[in-house]
């Protein structure tokens, strides 16, 4: 009887807290448990590195339900816990508080953590890395006026935090091995944009560098660079991405490359194991490739997919990446992909020095991607053409570029 089933997601962030949701929106009656590491509810991680970090958000603005709806919805909550290991065989996890669950369905969402840098020093003190709530609260309480912070990254989270310590009043110094920020995800034209906006605010670029050593002692108080130079720190972030955390997954010998395979449906290789958000790598079937999405957007909506597919619905998984960011006075949205190795021209409607305006990717005259920055109420037009693009229709570069051009005209 569907009633008399147990579900278990590993994994207590958005994917999650989503699919637990769903599943009782659903109609589900059966037992649900969701387990977390992290001794905190579920919560959303965007305003880590911006809201939280500028005083704009309430704590309790992060967190995905209060405390009270989990037992509300007789959700069996288990946080400061973790799956330590899976009988796929007898379907049963085993808990690190020493409990075995059976499961007849068991959902993966267990995220991805931050890489480290391996070099020495990087154990020191005020050394941090931001993922959770706790990492949040340590660069609110280190950060403020007179801080010297040095960045390690020029990637989104590295970006952002350094856009709010520059509001809180600290210097800032990025360091980053590329030529530009963003360069591997926006190119050099639009990179530039987001160089000179950082530069605008008084942040201190080191292009081309590598981190060789961090100094002090219980502190950080050094960054060496590979060449012998040497920045002075308070507080270092190391931005430099995230590995997907597949370990239960490679346990339970689940087929894993860059996250755990996973189907249309977030189903894995075993019928009764799925898998959403950051761990998963999806069969996309707009886009034909597999692909790993590692932002909040896909967190939100991959955990409410899964909880439908594992209750039997024909729901799969088809969304255009999204994600966002609000850095200083600008704030920008991106949609689309452009496939690794793909030659993309880049089609700019409106005020590109004034950061007003739309960019488009296009690839063999079809739109891929779309980024509006501070343009507003277009995202689902953007995405209309980027799924028509994928669908083969191509459009005149001169009329995308047109502001006087409606966005739906250029509709098959």
């Amino acid at each position: 009887m569907p009633g008399d089933r147990t579900f278990v997601i590993a994994g207590a962030g958005l994917a999650g807290a989503k699919a637990a949701e769903t599943l009782r929106g659903e109609g589900f009656t059966g037992r649900i448990t969701l387990v977390g590491t992290e001794p905190e509810i579920p919560y959303e991680r965007p305003p880590l590195s911006k809201g939280l970090l500028l005083g704009s958000t309430e704590r309790a603005d992060a967190y995905v339900h209060d405390a009270a709806w989990y037992a509300a919805n007789d959700v069996d909550l288990r946080t400061a816990t973790t799956v330590n290991a899976i009988d796929a065989e007898k379907r049963r996890v085993r808990l690190s508080d020493g409990d075995d669950l059976g499961y007849d369905k068991l959902l993966l969402a267990t995220g991805a953590s931050p890489r480290t840098l391996g070099v020495p020093g990087a154990g020191l003190e005020n050394v941090i890395s931001l993922r959770t709530l706790a990492d949040s609260d340590r660069i609110a309480a280190a950060v403020h006026g007179g801080t010297r912070l040095v960045v390690v990254g020029s990637g989104w989270i590295g970006l952002e935090v350094a856009a709010a310590a520059r509001l809180r009043g600290a210097t800032v110094t990025v360091v980053t091995p590329a030529a530009l920020p963003l360069r591997g995800v926006l190119g050099d034209r639009l990179a530039k944009v987001f160089a000179a906006l950082h530069r605008e605010h008084g942040v201190d670029f080191r292009f081309g560098a590598r981190i060789h050593e961090l100094r002090g002692g219980p502190e950080v108080a050094q960054v060496v660079l590979a060449d012998d130079t040497t920045i002075n720190a308070d507080v270092v972030l190391v931005a430099v991405g995230v590995t997907p955390n597949t370990a239960l997954a490679d346990q339970a010998r689940l087929p894993v490359d860059n996250g755990v395979l996973v189907d249309r449906q977030l189903r894995t290789a075993d019928p009764d194991i799925y898998a959403a958000g950051d761990v998963a790598t999806v069969d996309h079937p707009l886009l034909r490739a597999r692909l790993r999405v590692e932002h909040w957007d896909t967190a939100l909506h991959a955990g409410p997919v899964a909880a439908r597919a594992m209750l039997g619905q024909d729901a799969q998984w088809d969304r255009l990446p999204y994600f966002f960011t609000d850095q200083y006075d600008l704030g920008m949205e991106y949609a689309g992909w452009v496939p690794p190795g793909a030659e993309a021209e880049v089609v700019i409607r409106g005020d590109e020095q004034g950061r007003e305006f739309i960019a488009f990717w296009t690839v063999d005259g079809r739109v891929a991607a779309g980024m509006n920055v501070n343009v507003w109420d277009v995202t689902e037009q953007i995405q209309e053409l980027v799924r028509a693009g994928l669908a083969g229709s191509t459009v005149d570069p001169a009329r995308l570029a047109d502001p006087e051009v409606a966005l739906p005209s250029l509709l098959p």
